[in-house]
């Protein structure tokens, strides 16, 4: 057994592959292949020198050591999805290809009998199949890769060299996967989208709750005054919601929202 060696290693995987038919899993395989070559020759990597384990919707590859991780991160992935989006414009949906991607890394060995031990292996795979990262990428149908990256790359790569990608629009969530005691902290992106909770219902430090469920999202402090309703200052009187400065009272005069729009004027909230 030869020493392990550290090194970077990405997962990438197909949305609903599994879902085609025998037709569209065959052409879906050559334009994985197509799009993962063109794009790693359009920013200078051999992907010949890529050690990849091949599964019927993606693969694991093992990089070489001269890989620059900002290389990888900031332009290979970036490319990728426009490779994809391009793809896919002139395609119907069940014949588009989109991809999850994850990135990490660490010791691995590389002699393996059956494939490629260690713990980063594992990890970065786990990543790849991570529910935040499936319902990120579900929430933009012409996006063509949602991105996860473990807390180290996501630290020393993504905030520190950021090539062609955006830090804040990275989102930090826990991936579990309870039947096989994993959880680990990781970030994604949908490349080229707004992933703020605001736009997108998801929450920062969301979890991949053991129960299936989506991750819970984020509620304002209760209003003493309307414990039912959500924010400070917010009345609600049933259908209506007034926040900002406000009146309550016979003939008096309510000044604040209902929903996006602003009001002003006598209310008769009782």
């Amino acid at each position: 057994m030869n020493h392990p060696e550290r090194r970077l290693l990405i997962a990438v995987d197909m949305e609903r592959y599994s879902r085609r038919g025998n037709r569209h899993q065959y052409e879906a395989q050559q334009a994985f292949q197509q799009v993962l070559h063109e794009a790693a020759n359009a920013v200078g990597l051999d992907r010949v020198q890529w050690k990849t384990q091949q599964a019927g919707d993606g693969e694991l590859a093992i990089l070489p050591p001269d890989v620059r991780e900002p290389l990888l991160l900031g332009r290979f992935v970036p490319e990728l999805n426009r490779i994809l989006r391009a793809y896919n414009s002139s395609r119907i949906p069940e014949a588009r290809i989109r991809l999850r991607v994850s990135i990490h890394q660490g010791l691995v060995h590389l002699d393996g009998a059956n494939g490629f031990p260690g713990h980063a292996v594992i990890e970065v795979c786990r990543l790849c199949e991570a529910k935040p990262l499936k319902q990120a990428l579900a929430q933009f149908p012409n996006a063509g890769v949602g991105l996860i990256v473990s807390s180290d790359i996501y630290r020393d790569v993504v905030t520190e060299y950021p090539e062609e990608l955006r830090p804040d629009r990275f989102r930090r969530v826990e991936v579990r996967h309870p039947d096989k005691e994993f959880r680990e902290s990781a970030w994604i992106c949908v490349v080229d989208e707004d992933l703020r909770p605001s736009r997108t219902g998801l929450v920062e430090g969301g979890e991949d709750r053991p129960d299936g469920g989506s991750p819970a999202r984020r509620r304002g402090p209760r209003n003493p005054r309307n414990p039912s309703g959500p924010g400070n200052g917010a009345i609600h009187t049933g259908d209506v919601r007034v926040d900002g400065a406000n009146a309550i009272g016979h003939g008096t005069t309510a000044i604040g929202s209902v929903g996006a729009t602003p009001i002003s004027g006598g209310a008769g909230l009782e």
